[in-house]
């Protein structure tokens, strides 16, 4: 079977957009000669190849970034054979797929466009088979409710009704539209007990048939029984109780808002076979109060123990970490914006709007949870202050060190940025009032780095009886880009590890210093001096790397990633020996994905071995 493929002209109103002044730091005129990429705003791009133009780099900067988040309307339903541009995959390459998933469509047939965050989920899967030295490619958009509902089967025309909690329609029903709830399923994926599920953050994931990607259905992981049957920690009846005891109704009745929010990023306990995922309350973004619920299954998804914990405190988590005795909450405080909660109720701003960071401390919480149902040393409900005011982002990893005097040491590993930097309404540079993508907002001036996202460590020593000794934030290496998406070895996640792999910036692009990431960086923990680099070649992007082991050493293994050449509209799977990282032989391997097939910047990966 063929891939389905839809062409679209741009449209004059279009071409006109495209010539208007670049917004932000880009505000500057077009030369006639540069070639007019095709912004979020636009249909899906054409099939012929963009010359590269020397040109100023501010402009094809500015471009450059559009091409990152380009709609992809084609599917490929059947496996491609990726043809090979460079390298080779050697025999002892573990065989396994590789999914990611990410949003696939950002603008519908009738003048509105989303946030990349609210853009239907596209899974793409590259199935690997080191014997052979081939890569299979599929890719498929997944069927959820609002992609049901909002595309043409027939005609294949899209009509966004949805909202999303980040984006407003233009060309839908703005005022009185309380589809917030958009679960696009786009932001992680998983396999696990054999089945294959899509994430998003705020609903119940969506199950995909491993072969055909096709869409199963929702998978309700947390039963009615098992939302009721979990242990309270905390709970008691207050004013903030009764006010959640009033928004139930309307979150749940009108806003259609699942009771209890799944996370999408979840834990896998390699040591103990077991999956960790988190969820919190509907009512939690409205409420000084979060309710936060602990999952652990195993291979066969069943429910091993639950347990939530309510604190008294308004936080938002996207990430989070586990050890042997612990659940790590690192807090972003957060506060209800009165104002832009009236603009989000009527529809004339996104319901992100009625949040705001909450700067009000220069310190920031981590919530040590108790894992075990054993009796605690320590209240847990009180916080340990971090001397760092940091909105974390993502957690590579955390473990635990017990000493002989009975002290315990916590190390986390994690992506964090400055409230300062931070803003739900200008996430990837995305403005909701035109449309477009502004890269000035991802990228900031000279000296100013260390309010980007960079990685930490966070040590905290607890004595004996619980009492938090000491808890200090440091770099975690001394490579001091901006960097993000820390990942490791997953043999050794919840244990000691030496080593992070993360996406980073070379810093060569003189009007994208910081964002898109071009160069993946392998840092040693124990060392701070060793870190060592791979990067693209010119005009091109990286998204999350990931590892995949190949024998018992921590780095004995490789990286995948994908690497988006926007100049050209090409996407290539590239292979990394994690070993010859920084080494001029490090590339072992790398496929190209049809033009016609080229996708938009990915989000969430999963390795699955076959």
């Amino acid at each position: 079977m063929q891939a389905k493929t839809y062409h679209s002209t741009i449209p004059p109103k279009l071409q006109q957009l495209a010539k208007l002044p670049l917004p932000g730091k880009y505000n500057i005129s077009i030369p006639t000669n540069v070639p007019r990429a095709i912004s979020i705003i636009a249909p899906p791009p054409p099939t012929h190849e963009v010359p590269i133009v020397d040109v100023d780099d501010t402009v094809t900067a500015f471009w450059d970034y559009q091409f990152l988040f380009v709609s992809q309307r084609a599917e490929a339903a059947e496996p491609i054979n990726l043809r090979l541009v460079e390298g080779e995959i050697p025999l002892d390459f573990p065989s396994g797929t590789y999914y990611l998933t990410g949003p696939g469509l950002f603008s519908d047939d009738h003048g509105s466009t989303v946030h990349p965050l609210d853009g239907h989920g596209y899974l793409r899967a590259f199935t690997i088979d080191g014997s052979k030295g081939q890569v299979k490619f599929t890719a498929r958009y997944i069927q959820t409710e609002a992609q049901s509902e909002e595309r043409d089967p027939v005609t294949g025309e899209w009509r966004f009704t949805h909202r999303g909690p980040f984006s407003i329609l233009k060309g839908g029903k703005m005022v009185g539209n309380t589809k917030v709830m958009k679960n696009v399923a786009n932001t992680s994926v998983l396999r696990w007990g054999g089945r294959l599920f899509c994430l998003w953050e705020g609903g119940d994931p969506y199950e995909i048939e491993t072969r055909t990607l096709d869409t199963v259905g929702k998978f309700d992981v947390i039963k009615d029984d098992q939302k009721k049957n979990s242990d309270d920690r905390g709970f008691k009846v207050d004013v903030w109780g009764v006010a959640a005891e009033i928004l139930k109704p309307i979150l749940y009745g009108v806003f259609n808002m699942p009771p209890k929010r799944l996370l999408s990023h979840y834990k896998i306990d390699a040591r103990r076979g077991r999956l960790l995922i988190m969820s919190c309350n509907a009512e939690d973004m409205l409420l000084p109060r979060s309710n936060f619920t602990f999952y652990e299954f195993d291979s066969n998804f069943k429910l091993l123990q639950s347990q939530e914990f309510i604190i008294s405190d308004h936080l938002m988590i996207h990430d989070w970490a586990f050890t042997d005795s612990h659940y790590i909450l690192f807090g972003n405080r957060i506060k209800l914006d009165i104002a832009g909660s009236m603009s989000a109720v009527c529809g004339l701003s996104p319901m992100i709007s009625a949040l705001t960071v909450n700067p009000s401390k220069p310190t920031s919480p981590i919530y040590l949870l108790p894992r075990l149902k054993t009796k605690e040393m320590r209240d847990w409900r009180i916080p340990i202050e971090a001397p760092s005011q940091l909105w974390v982002l993502h957690v590579g990893n955390a473990f635990e060190e017990k000493y002989e005097n009975g002290n315990v040491e916590i190390q986390i590993q994690a992506s964090g940025c400055s409230y300062q930097w931070f803003n739900f309404q200008k996430m990837f540079g995305y403005d909701w009032r035109s449309g477009k993508l502004d890269p000035s907002m991802m990228n900031l001036k000279q000296g100013q780095e260390k309010l980007l996202p960079h990685l930490i460590k966070v040590s905290i020593n607890l004595e004996q009886n619980g009492n938090c000794k000491k808890c200090c934030v440091n770099d975690l290496n001394q490579w001091n880009k901006a960097t993000d998406f820390p990942t490791i070895n997953q043999d050794f996640c919840g244990g000691k590890n030496t080593y992070v792999y993360a996406a980073t910036t070379s810093g060569l692009r003189q009007a994208l210093p910081n964002f898109p990431f071009d160069t993946v960086v392998k840092l040693n923990t124990k060392d701070k001096s060793l870190h060592s680099t791979w990067s693209t070649r010119r005009r091109r992007f990286i998204g999350e790397p990931i590892f995949i082991p190949k024998g018992r050493e921590e780095d004995d293994g490789y990286l995948l990633v994908v690497e988006y050449a926007v100049s050209t509209q090409r996407c290539y799977l590239v292979i990394l020996d994690s070993k010859l990282m920084g080494e001029k032989n490090v590339l072992v391997a790398r496929f190209e994905v049809p033009r016609n097939l080229n996708f938009p910047l990915g989000f969430h990966g999963f390795w699955a071995p076959r």
